[in-house]
């Protein structure tokens, strides 16, 4: 009876074990979304550096004057801000916990791209992978 438990509870260890390797596995470092609205369009690629606790990006943008770009969730709120104001590529600071997040779930993330006129004029999920124009 004892050797059963014992049996039983060193499976569930071993399985518990392998979660972390399985998660990681699902991390996907490279980002991409299409961006469009208000007749415009665009691309962005993300490249994140878990251990730097970075985001870097690259935009490929047809609208005049961005003033800012953000992560935000399906609900609007900000997970992370590309830069304190609009570049076409450079690498910010992030959350551990923001990263991850990102890194694991992609489509349940929106890049937007603010005007002066219209905040999140151009909109897009991200996936994993790379977006080409």
């Amino acid at each position: 009876m004892r050797s059963k438990r014992w049996a039983a509870a060193a499976v569930a260890a071993a399985a518990l074990a392998a979660v972390p390797v399985a998660a990681a596995g699902m991390m996907h470092p490279t980002l991409g979304a299409r961006l469009s609205g208000m007749g415009e369009h665009g691309i962005v690629n993300l490249q994140a550096h878990a251990t730097q606790h970075q985001l870097c990006w690259r935009f490929e943008l047809s609208l005049m004057h961005p003033l800012s770009s953000t992560i935000r969730d399906a609900h609007g709120m900000i997970v992370a801000r590309l830069g304190h104001m609009y570049r076409a590529k450079g690498c910010a600071m992030v959350s551990s916990k923001s990263l991850a997040l990102i890194e694991s779930k992609p489509g349940r993330y929106w890049v937007w791209v603010a005007t002066k006129g219209h905040p999140g004029e151009l909109r897009g999920r991200l996936f994993a992978g790379m977006a080409h124009m």
